[in-house]
Protein backbone atom coordinates (compact mmCIF):
# COMPACT_ATOMS: atom_id res chain seq x y z
CA UNK A 1 0.00 0.00 0.00
CA UNK A 2 0.91 3.16 -0.97
CA UNK A 3 0.99 6.33 1.99
CA UNK A 4 -2.71 7.34 2.29
CA UNK A 5 -3.46 10.77 0.88
CA UNK A 6 -6.16 12.75 2.41
CA UNK A 7 -7.70 15.94 0.85
CA UNK A 8 -10.22 18.42 2.95
CA UNK A 9 -11.68 21.62 2.61
CA UNK A 10 -13.37 23.37 4.93
CA UNK A 11 -13.48 27.47 5.09
CA UNK A 12 -14.68 30.77 4.66
CA UNK A 13 -15.27 31.08 8.93
CA UNK A 14 -13.04 29.40 11.99
CA UNK A 15 -16.34 27.40 12.07
CA UNK A 16 -15.32 25.36 9.35
CA UNK A 17 -11.41 25.49 9.22
CA UNK A 18 -10.84 24.75 12.91
CA UNK A 19 -12.69 20.94 12.79
CA UNK A 20 -10.85 20.42 8.86
CA UNK A 21 -7.38 20.88 10.48
CA UNK A 22 -8.23 18.78 13.98
CA UNK A 23 -9.49 16.07 11.41
CA UNK A 24 -5.89 15.95 9.56
CA UNK A 25 -4.17 16.25 13.40
CA UNK A 26 -6.04 13.32 14.27
CA UNK A 27 -5.25 11.61 11.11
CA UNK A 28 -1.65 12.78 10.62
CA UNK A 29 -1.31 10.89 14.36
CA UNK A 30 -2.40 7.76 13.07
CA UNK A 31 -1.01 7.95 9.99
CA UNK A 32 2.24 9.87 10.05
CA UNK A 33 3.62 9.05 6.77
CA UNK A 34 0.24 10.07 5.09
CA UNK A 35 0.26 13.03 2.95
CA UNK A 36 -2.73 15.92 2.98
CA UNK A 37 -3.91 18.37 0.95
CA UNK A 38 -6.05 21.45 2.13
CA UNK A 39 -7.62 23.31 -0.40
CA UNK A 40 -9.85 26.76 0.41
CA UNK A 41 -11.26 29.93 -1.07
CA UNK A 42 -8.62 32.62 -2.43
CA UNK A 43 -8.76 35.59 -0.13
CA UNK A 44 -10.26 34.02 3.11
CA UNK A 45 -8.98 33.39 6.21
CA UNK A 46 -8.51 29.81 5.39
CA UNK A 47 -5.27 30.48 2.95
CA UNK A 48 -3.77 31.72 6.26
CA UNK A 49 -4.55 30.04 8.85
CA UNK A 50 -4.35 26.33 7.40
CA UNK A 51 -0.26 26.92 6.69
CA UNK A 52 0.17 28.18 10.05
CA UNK A 53 -1.04 24.93 11.32
CA UNK A 54 1.50 23.06 9.06
CA UNK A 55 -0.37 22.27 6.61
CA UNK A 56 -0.41 23.12 2.08
CA UNK A 57 -3.44 24.45 0.75
CA UNK A 58 -4.24 25.57 -2.11
CA UNK A 59 -6.68 28.24 -3.57
CA UNK A 60 -10.33 27.95 -5.52
CA UNK A 61 -11.38 31.52 -7.38
CA UNK A 62 -14.71 31.05 -5.58
CA UNK A 63 -17.48 33.20 -3.23
CA UNK A 64 -20.96 32.52 -1.87
CA UNK A 65 -23.84 34.25 -3.46
CA UNK A 66 -25.13 37.48 -2.41
CA UNK A 67 -28.52 38.10 -1.02
CA UNK A 68 -29.02 41.41 -3.21
CA UNK A 69 -28.18 42.01 -7.34
CA UNK A 70 -24.45 42.80 -7.49
CA UNK A 71 -21.17 42.45 -9.29
CA UNK A 72 -20.44 39.54 -7.63
CA UNK A 73 -23.36 37.47 -7.97
CA UNK A 74 -22.76 38.26 -11.83
CA UNK A 75 -19.40 36.81 -11.75
CA UNK A 76 -20.75 33.62 -9.43
CA UNK A 77 -21.49 31.38 -12.67
CA UNK A 78 -17.81 31.96 -14.25
CA UNK A 79 -16.22 31.60 -10.77
CA UNK A 80 -18.22 28.32 -10.21
CA UNK A 81 -17.02 26.97 -13.73
CA UNK A 82 -13.49 27.86 -13.12
CA UNK A 83 -13.13 26.48 -9.38
CA UNK A 84 -14.66 23.18 -10.84
CA UNK A 85 -12.31 22.73 -13.39
CA UNK A 86 -9.61 23.71 -10.96
CA UNK A 87 -10.81 21.38 -8.45
CA UNK A 88 -10.74 18.47 -11.12
CA UNK A 89 -7.00 19.31 -12.09
CA UNK A 90 -6.01 19.24 -7.83
CA UNK A 91 -7.62 15.89 -7.27
CA UNK A 92 -6.57 14.35 -10.63
CA UNK A 93 -3.10 15.36 -9.68
CA UNK A 94 -3.34 14.36 -6.03
CA UNK A 95 -5.37 11.06 -6.42
CA UNK A 96 -7.10 11.22 -2.74
CA UNK A 97 -8.04 7.90 -0.81
CA UNK A 98 -10.36 10.38 0.93
CA UNK A 99 -11.91 13.41 0.94
CA UNK A 100 -13.57 15.45 3.33
CA UNK A 101 -15.51 18.68 3.62
CA UNK A 102 -16.60 20.86 6.64
CA UNK A 103 -18.25 23.22 4.91
CA UNK A 104 -17.79 26.78 3.43
CA UNK A 105 -17.60 27.76 -0.45
CA UNK A 106 -14.36 25.70 -1.84
CA UNK A 107 -15.69 22.38 0.09
CA UNK A 108 -18.15 22.42 -2.89
CA UNK A 109 -16.28 22.26 -6.13
CA UNK A 110 -13.68 20.41 -4.44
CA UNK A 111 -15.90 17.36 -2.91
CA UNK A 112 -18.00 17.66 -5.89
CA UNK A 113 -15.03 16.90 -8.63
CA UNK A 114 -13.49 14.04 -6.01
CA UNK A 115 -16.51 12.16 -6.06
CA UNK A 116 -17.10 12.35 -9.73
CA UNK A 117 -13.16 10.72 -9.84
CA UNK A 118 -14.43 8.09 -7.94
CA UNK A 119 -12.98 9.34 -4.67
CA UNK A 120 -15.13 8.35 -1.41
CA UNK A 121 -16.16 11.55 0.54
CA UNK A 122 -16.75 12.58 4.24
CA UNK A 123 -18.79 15.51 5.35
CA UNK A 124 -18.62 17.07 8.33
CA UNK A 125 -22.02 19.10 9.65
CA UNK A 126 -21.05 21.33 12.64
CA UNK A 127 -24.31 23.11 13.02
CA UNK A 128 -28.11 21.87 13.90
CA UNK A 129 -29.38 23.98 10.50
CA UNK A 130 -27.19 22.41 7.77
CA UNK A 131 -24.80 24.72 5.42
CA UNK A 132 -25.63 25.02 2.26
CA UNK A 133 -22.86 23.52 1.01
CA UNK A 134 -23.17 19.95 2.93
CA UNK A 135 -26.97 19.80 2.05
CA UNK A 136 -25.92 19.99 -2.17
CA UNK A 137 -22.97 17.27 -1.07
CA UNK A 138 -24.65 14.93 0.73
CA UNK A 139 -26.63 12.47 -1.84
CA UNK A 140 -22.66 11.70 -3.03
CA UNK A 141 -21.04 11.40 0.33
CA UNK A 142 -20.45 7.86 2.08
CA UNK A 143 -20.60 9.26 5.34
CA UNK A 144 -22.05 12.65 7.09
CA UNK A 145 -20.98 13.56 10.49
CA UNK A 146 -23.14 15.28 12.75
CA UNK A 147 -23.50 17.05 16.20
CA UNK A 148 -27.00 17.39 16.72
CA UNK A 149 -29.93 14.92 16.90
CA UNK A 150 -32.28 15.44 14.30
CA UNK A 151 -30.27 15.68 11.10
CA UNK A 152 -32.13 13.53 8.61
CA UNK A 153 -34.47 17.01 7.80
CA UNK A 154 -31.26 17.71 5.87
CA UNK A 155 -29.31 14.21 5.36
CA UNK A 156 -30.53 10.71 4.03
CA UNK A 157 -30.89 9.17 7.45
CA UNK A 158 -28.78 5.78 6.63
CA UNK A 159 -25.77 8.36 6.11
CA UNK A 160 -25.51 9.85 9.32
CA UNK A 161 -23.64 9.43 12.26
CA UNK A 162 -23.61 11.48 15.38
CA UNK A 163 -20.05 11.97 16.66
CA UNK A 164 -19.76 15.84 17.92
CA UNK A 165 -17.90 18.31 17.06
CA UNK A 166 -13.96 18.57 17.02
CA UNK A 167 -12.96 20.19 20.43
CA UNK A 168 -9.63 21.98 21.03
CA UNK A 169 -7.17 19.69 22.55
CA UNK A 170 -6.71 21.83 25.59
CA UNK A 171 -10.02 21.87 26.66
CA UNK A 172 -11.01 18.29 26.87
CA UNK A 173 -9.92 18.03 30.81
CA UNK A 174 -9.85 21.65 32.07
CA UNK A 175 -7.57 20.70 35.12
CA UNK A 176 -6.62 24.05 36.17
CA UNK A 177 -8.48 25.77 39.82
CA UNK A 178 -10.20 28.96 40.19
CA UNK A 179 -7.10 29.97 42.15
CA UNK A 180 -5.08 29.76 39.26
CA UNK A 181 -7.33 31.48 36.42
CA UNK A 182 -8.04 34.46 39.07
CA UNK A 183 -4.21 35.15 39.37
CA UNK A 184 -3.56 34.80 35.36
CA UNK A 185 -6.29 37.91 34.58
CA UNK A 186 -5.84 39.45 38.26
CA UNK A 187 -9.18 38.67 39.28
CA UNK A 188 -10.10 38.49 42.66
CA UNK A 189 -10.85 34.64 43.62
CA UNK A 190 -13.25 35.30 46.09
CA UNK A 191 -15.92 37.46 44.01
CA UNK A 192 -18.35 35.11 41.13
CA UNK A 193 -17.34 35.58 37.59
CA UNK A 194 -18.86 36.35 34.26
CA UNK A 195 -17.09 35.86 31.02
CA UNK A 196 -18.24 37.27 27.75
CA UNK A 197 -17.18 35.58 24.50
CA UNK A 198 -18.45 37.26 21.45
CA UNK A 199 -15.98 35.39 19.81
CA UNK A 200 -12.60 36.37 18.17
CA UNK A 201 -13.46 39.11 16.52
CA UNK A 202 -16.20 40.60 18.72
CA UNK A 203 -19.64 41.28 18.20
CA UNK A 204 -21.19 44.61 18.34
CA UNK A 205 -24.85 44.05 20.05
CA UNK A 206 -23.06 42.20 22.96
CA UNK A 207 -20.44 44.52 23.48
CA UNK A 208 -23.02 47.60 23.56
CA UNK A 209 -25.11 45.52 26.12
CA UNK A 210 -21.67 44.44 28.46
CA UNK A 211 -21.22 48.38 28.84
CA UNK A 212 -24.68 49.45 29.38
CA UNK A 213 -24.79 46.39 32.34
CA UNK A 214 -21.69 47.39 33.74
CA UNK A 215 -23.19 48.85 36.62
CA UNK A 216 -25.86 46.33 37.06
CA UNK A 217 -22.96 43.92 37.39
CA UNK A 218 -21.28 46.41 39.83
CA UNK A 219 -24.51 46.16 41.92
CA UNK A 220 -24.85 42.38 42.35
CA UNK A 221 -20.77 41.95 43.44
CA UNK A 222 -20.14 40.51 40.73
CA UNK A 223 -16.47 40.76 38.41
CA UNK A 224 -16.32 40.70 34.40
CA UNK A 225 -14.24 39.14 32.30
CA UNK A 226 -14.81 40.75 28.79
CA UNK A 227 -13.38 39.50 25.41
CA UNK A 228 -14.53 42.32 23.40
CA UNK A 229 -12.96 41.21 20.28
CA UNK A 230 -9.69 42.87 18.09
CA UNK A 231 -12.15 45.14 16.38
CA UNK A 232 -13.60 46.66 19.64
CA UNK A 233 -10.95 46.39 21.92
CA UNK A 234 -9.78 50.49 20.95
CA UNK A 235 -13.51 51.88 22.23
CA UNK A 236 -13.79 49.28 25.31
CA UNK A 237 -10.69 49.15 27.17
CA UNK A 238 -11.55 52.39 28.81
CA UNK A 239 -14.01 50.14 31.13
CA UNK A 240 -10.69 48.23 32.35
CA UNK A 241 -10.76 48.31 36.31
CA UNK A 242 -10.14 45.96 39.29
CA UNK A 243 -13.45 44.48 38.62
CA UNK A 244 -13.63 44.28 34.66
CA UNK A 245 -11.25 43.24 32.51
CA UNK A 246 -11.37 43.70 28.81
CA UNK A 247 -9.57 41.81 26.46
CA UNK A 248 -9.41 41.96 22.46
CA UNK A 249 -8.46 38.14 22.62
CA UNK A 250 -8.20 35.08 25.12
CA UNK A 251 -5.22 32.93 24.66
CA UNK A 252 -5.31 30.82 27.61
CA UNK A 253 -9.22 29.97 26.93
CA UNK A 254 -8.81 26.99 29.61
CA UNK A 255 -8.11 29.50 32.39
CA UNK A 256 -10.94 31.85 31.18
CA UNK A 257 -13.49 28.54 31.76
CA UNK A 258 -12.26 27.92 34.77
CA UNK A 259 -12.63 31.08 35.83
CA UNK A 260 -16.22 31.90 35.35
CA UNK A 261 -19.39 31.02 37.02
CA UNK A 262 -21.44 32.41 34.58
CA UNK A 263 -20.49 32.62 30.83
CA UNK A 264 -22.55 35.07 28.31
CA UNK A 265 -21.77 34.12 24.79
CA UNK A 266 -22.22 33.73 21.05
CA UNK A 267 -23.52 30.24 19.98
CA UNK A 268 -21.06 29.02 17.01
CA UNK A 269 -20.97 25.38 16.87
CA UNK A 270 -17.60 25.27 18.19
CA UNK A 271 -18.27 27.59 20.94
CA UNK A 272 -21.55 25.15 21.93
CA UNK A 273 -19.73 22.17 21.37
CA UNK A 274 -16.69 23.70 23.84
CA UNK A 275 -19.61 25.64 26.35
CA UNK A 276 -21.06 21.69 26.51
CA UNK A 277 -17.28 20.59 27.88
CA UNK A 278 -17.02 23.23 30.46
CA UNK A 279 -20.26 22.44 32.21
CA UNK A 280 -21.04 25.83 33.51
CA UNK A 281 -24.72 27.99 33.11
CA UNK A 282 -24.75 30.04 29.71
CA UNK A 283 -26.44 32.73 28.79
CA UNK A 284 -26.83 32.91 24.67
CA UNK A 285 -27.12 35.52 22.84
CA UNK A 286 -27.11 33.89 18.78
CA UNK A 287 -25.89 36.18 16.26
CA UNK A 288 -29.04 36.95 13.52
CA UNK A 289 -26.71 37.85 11.01
CA UNK A 290 -25.21 34.52 9.83
CA UNK A 291 -26.72 31.84 7.28
CA UNK A 292 -30.26 30.28 8.17
CA UNK A 293 -30.16 31.65 11.32
CA UNK A 294 -28.33 28.48 12.45
CA UNK A 295 -26.92 30.02 15.80
CA UNK A 296 -30.47 30.29 16.98
CA UNK A 297 -30.99 27.08 15.71
CA UNK A 298 -27.61 25.55 17.93
CA UNK A 299 -29.03 27.35 21.18
CA UNK A 300 -32.37 26.26 20.84
CA UNK A 301 -31.26 22.43 21.04
CA UNK A 302 -30.05 23.12 24.28
CA UNK A 303 -32.55 25.51 25.48
CA UNK A 304 -34.75 22.10 24.61
CA UNK A 305 -33.02 20.03 26.62
CA UNK A 306 -33.16 22.81 30.09
CA UNK A 307 -28.80 23.12 29.19
CA UNK A 308 -28.73 26.93 28.93
CA UNK A 309 -30.65 30.20 28.38
CA UNK A 310 -31.41 32.10 25.25
CA UNK A 311 -32.08 35.63 24.92
CA UNK A 312 -32.44 37.40 21.24
CA UNK A 313 -30.70 40.26 20.27
CA UNK A 314 -34.12 41.98 20.88
CA UNK A 315 -34.68 40.73 23.82
CA UNK A 316 -32.20 41.81 25.17
CA UNK A 317 -32.98 45.89 26.40
CA UNK A 318 -36.22 44.31 28.41
CA UNK A 319 -35.25 41.07 29.56
CA UNK A 320 -31.80 40.66 29.95
CA UNK A 321 -31.68 42.19 33.65
CA UNK A 322 -34.45 39.99 35.13
CA UNK A 323 -33.22 36.99 33.27
CA UNK A 324 -30.04 37.36 34.64
CA UNK A 325 -30.73 38.17 38.21
CA UNK A 326 -33.10 34.86 38.13
CA UNK A 327 -30.12 33.04 37.47
CA UNK A 328 -27.69 34.93 39.70
CA UNK A 329 -30.16 33.75 42.76
CA UNK A 330 -30.57 30.22 42.06
CA UNK A 331 -27.46 28.42 42.87
CA UNK A 332 -30.46 25.28 42.26
CA UNK A 333 -30.53 26.92 38.24
CA UNK A 334 -27.10 27.21 37.84
CA UNK A 335 -26.31 23.95 38.90
CA UNK A 336 -28.73 22.23 36.82
CA UNK A 337 -27.78 24.20 33.34
CA UNK A 338 -24.24 23.16 34.26
CA UNK A 339 -24.83 19.84 34.60
CA UNK A 340 -27.51 19.52 31.75
CA UNK A 341 -25.45 20.55 29.36
CA UNK A 342 -22.71 18.77 30.36
CA UNK A 343 -24.03 15.78 29.39
CA UNK A 344 -24.22 17.14 25.70
CA UNK A 345 -20.58 17.36 25.52
CA UNK A 346 -18.87 14.75 22.91
CA UNK A 347 -15.18 14.73 23.43
CA UNK A 348 -13.88 12.46 21.60
CA UNK A 349 -15.72 13.88 18.59
CA UNK A 350 -12.11 14.16 16.24
CA UNK A 351 -11.58 10.36 16.99
CA UNK A 352 -15.24 8.97 15.87
CA UNK A 353 -14.92 11.20 13.17
CA UNK A 354 -11.54 9.67 11.76
CA UNK A 355 -13.36 6.21 12.76
CA UNK A 356 -15.22 6.91 9.61
CA UNK A 357 -13.07 8.19 7.80
CA UNK A 358 -10.56 5.08 8.41
CA UNK A 359 -13.72 2.87 7.47
CA UNK A 360 -13.76 4.13 3.81
CA UNK A 361 -9.90 3.25 3.27
CA UNK A 362 -10.65 -0.40 4.14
Amino acid sequence: MDRYRFILSGGGTGGHIYPAVAIANELKRRYPDAEFLFVGAKDKMEMEKVPQAGYEIKGLWISGIQRKLTLKNLMFPLKLISSLLEARKIVKQFKPHVAIGTGGFASGPLLRMAESSGVPCVLQEQNSFAGITNKLLAGKAEKICVAYDGMERFFPKEKIVKTGNPIRTDLVEIKESKKEAAAFFGLDVDKKTVLILGGSLGARRINQLIEKELEFFGKQGLQVLWQCGKLYHEEYKKHESDTVKVLAFINRMDLAYASADVIISRAGAGSVSELCLVGKPVIFIPSPNVAEDHQTQNAKALVAKDAAIMLKENELDAEFENRFSALMKSEAIQEKLGRNIKKMAMPKATEHIVDEIVKLLK
